[in-house]
């Protein structure tokens, strides 16, 4: 915890600097309240920093390909000349990302996550996917994921502008 809070830190000094008046002073100890909750509930003083990472890339402004491209990158194994995502590294990346609804209440069961990792392998005869067919299935929305595409939806309107004026 104190490692990521040193980093939330950075991070958030740097976008200080970047975007002058946007950042709240208190950033990075909100940001470390939320991964606190979600990912260290008995109070251990510690949190995987994948976990957390899965997280901050999750709800960065960034878009959902680039999202799904650093959720491979980040859980991925190296194989051969490639990189692959086993059953058990989704397993680990899906139950690390539920933890973000789940913080307001909107949790799946574990049996969503098997289901999702069941339907990402179906057709699959190898041990682990490529990263092309790995944003494939994210891209068909899977349930277990679909706030995530639903959020990204959201924020993106935010920024809309019309030129119509109601009576």
């Amino acid at each position: 915890v104190q490692q990521i809070s040193g980093m939330l830190m950075k991070l958030f000094q740097r976008a200080r600097l970047e975007k002058p008046g946007q950042v709240d002073p208190r950033a990075a100890e909100f940001t470390l309240s939320l991964l606190v909750a979600m990912y260290d509930r008995s109070g251990t003083g510690y949190i995987k920093t994948r976990s957390a990472a899965a997280a901050l890339i999750a709800l960065s402004g960034d878009t959902l390909l680039a999202k799904y491209r650093a959720f491979f990158q980040l859980y991925a194994v190296p194989d051969g000349n490639a990189a692959s995502i086993t059953r058990s590294a989704l397993r680990s990346l899906l139950t690390d990302l539920n933890q973000i609804p789940a913080i307001v209440g909107e949790s799946c069961t574990l049996s969503c996550v098997e289901m999702a990792t069941h339907s990402c392998f179906h057709g699959v005869l190898n041990s682990a996917i490529v990263e092309e067919k790995f944003l494939s299935w994210l891209r068909s929305e899977p349930a277990v994921l679909l706030w995530l595409p639903t959020c990204y939806r959201l924020s993106a309107t935010e920024m809309v502008s019309h030129q119509a004026r109601c009576n």
